[in-house]
């Protein structure tokens, strides 16, 4: 995947660093502030994921109705992506391992 072990270093760190900052900052850190959705922001109308970083926000502080509010798709997407994010983890894992056997 990557060719450095360098590199593989900086994603692992980044990769274990994103949850615990997004856990640590405050539930609504995200509800603020104009839509970045082009369907919202030129047509108004509200495309499938709009909603989606504030509901995965809320879903992370285990606040599930206001995960559920703002996008119900979020109860599919946080966990396929945790899982693809523990994909992710174990492989460059592994990848490290390998390079210093």
């Amino acid at each position: 995947m990557y060719k450095y072990k360098f590199v593989k270093i900086i994603v692992l760190a980044v990769l274990l660093a994103v949850p615990v900052v997004l856990f640590f900052l405050p539930i609504d850190f995200f509800d603020q502030g104009t839509s970045l959705c082009p369907s919202k922001r030129w047509l108004d109308i509200e495309c499938l994921g709009c909603g989606l970083t504030r509901a995965g926000m809320h879903f992370i502080h285990f606040d599930f109705q206001g995960a559920w509010a703002f996008n119900k798709l979020s109860f599919i997407v946080v966990p396929a992506g945790a899982l693809y994010w523990i994909y992710q983890v174990r492989k460059i894992v592994k990848d490290l391992k390998n390079e210093n056997s």
